[in-house]
């Protein structure tokens, strides 16, 4: 059954390699170690934790989860994986001191499988939000390792994915040690699955937990002086944005409104920063690049593009009204706890399939604005112009609506690190 997965894997890799030479910066990133070359990882007498984030989202969800590990396990190594070039930098960047290495994950080939389970020898892998990857996790098992996943997550979308493939999964699902689920719905889905219902349970959502740390509030101090951002001219995130969104949000302010406040701009993917760029010189907005030097056009540009990893959770206080992305297109939409948390006045577009449940409870709880479906992309813009021009122009209602969105976070109990770290203290102690 593996070995016709492989073949599977092989033909869409074959069918996807001429992206590795057109893009590059997104698909070729560490390639040499997703093969299995990596670099030597001196081993002693410590067990290792193998904890894996896929992207941004998954890593910095983690870095709760991180400190516990530490903190409980002191004995233990940490060695962090991830898939993308972002979520590489931020967790080499924000887990430099707290992991032994950051390197990334194998293709799920088996030689390449072998060779990274043979270099870091961990006794016990997390994978954060479901990465059901079949290979590995066979491997995993056959090499020893006790396997958990963390902060686990299954949308409607992804279950009825992987039941196409049910035959495989429920195998897959079956080797898994412990699978620690965001919510009851997550649970019984991954149950449906094929995993043994005793070994699932519900353990809460980490970014729930996000708050912001010393180095967050010296960031946000230090763009609120260099761009000049204040109440007077309110100013709108557009974050984790898709293609065509920020052409969307931009037509959205044209006219007076774009003149009344200010506009950043955080795009979901980096090799797309210099796109949404030309974007900007197009048209009739002055705007900066958050990674450029200081000048004084910082303090008057109508936009300023947040062209960084990681940076985007640490400068929602910055904001009177947060869009999120991924939503106007059917993506299924971005998550927006990062700006709940923080109480602001939340916008989306209609799809947001990917976070169902918690779109829905925000919306229960008038905590959230949602865009209907529109016709096209001109009807897209001026329900987004509604929007946004009834929030800038009742302070009271972008007030009540981010304090309805920290009161939805606040009925969190926010105990999902300490419950995520009791359950994998029952593996992690195991073996001692």
């Amino acid at each position: 059954m593996l070995f016709f997965y492989s073949l599977l894997l092989t033909f869409a890799m074959l069918l996807m390699s001429p992206l590795f030479f057109l893009r590059r910066q997104k698909y070729a990133s560490g390639f040499s170690e997703r093969l299995g070359t990596y670099p030597e990882f001196i081993q002693d007498d410590r067990a290792v934790i193998w904890l894996h984030c896929v992207s941004v989202g998954e890593t910095n969800a983690a870095r709760p989860l991180v400190d516990e590990l530490i903190k409980k396990f002191p004995s233990h190594r940490l060695v962090v994986s991830t898939t993308t070039r972002t979520g590489h930098e931020l967790a080499k960047k924000i887990f430099h001191d707290k992991a032994d290495t950051v390197f990334y994950f194998p293709f799920d080939w088996k030689f390449s499988v072998r060779q990274a389970l043979k270099t870091f020898r961990p006794s016990f892998v997390l994978l954060m939000e479901t990465e059901i990857w079949p290979r590995f996790i066979s491997e995993a098992e056959r090499a020893g390792a006790k396997v958990a996943i963390v902060n686990g997550r299954l949308s409607g979308r992804s279950f009825a994915r992987y039941s196409r493939i049910r035959f495989l999964i429920r195998r897959v699902v079956g080797l898994v040690d412990l699978a620690l689920m965001q919510t009851p719905a997550d649970a019984e889905r991954i149950v449906s699955l094929g995993i043994d219902a005793t070994k699932v349970h519900v353990a809460g959502n980490l970014k729930f937990e996000s708050t912001l740390d010393e180095s967050g509030v010296s960031l946000v101090n230090e763009l609120r002086s260099r761009f000049d951002i204040s109440p007077e001219k309110p100013l709108i995130i557009a974050a984790s944005t898709h293609e065509p969104e920020e052409r969307l949000v931009i037509d959205s302010l044209d006219g007076e409104l774009g003149y009344s406040c200010r506009l950043m701009i955080a795009p979901r993917h980096p090799e797309r920063f210099d796109d949404v760029e030309r974007l900007l010189s197009g048209s009739s907005r002055t705007y900066v690049r958050r990674t450029s030097p200081p000048s004084e056009a910082d303090k008057e540009a109508h936009v300023i593009l947040l062209d960084t990893i990681g940076e985007l959770r640490d400068v929602y206080p910055l904001a009177e009204i947060v869009f999120v992305g991924g939503s106007l297109i059917p993506h299924g939409g971005q998550s927006m706890l990062e700006p709940a948390a923080h109480g602001k006045a939340i916008v989306t577009g209609p799809h947001t399939s990917n976070f169902d449940a918690v779109a829905k409870e925000f919306l229960e709880g008038a905590a959230l604005r949602q865009t209907p479906i529109a016709p096209d992309d001109h009807q897209t813009s001026e329900r987004l112009y509604e929007e946004f021009t009834m929030l800038l122009e009742n302070e009271q209602l972008r007030r009540e609506l981010g304090q309805n969105a920290a009161a939805v976070m606040n009925k969190y109990d926010r105990k999902a690190t300490a419950r995520t770290v009791q359950f994998l203290s029952e593996i992690l102690m195991a073996d001692n």
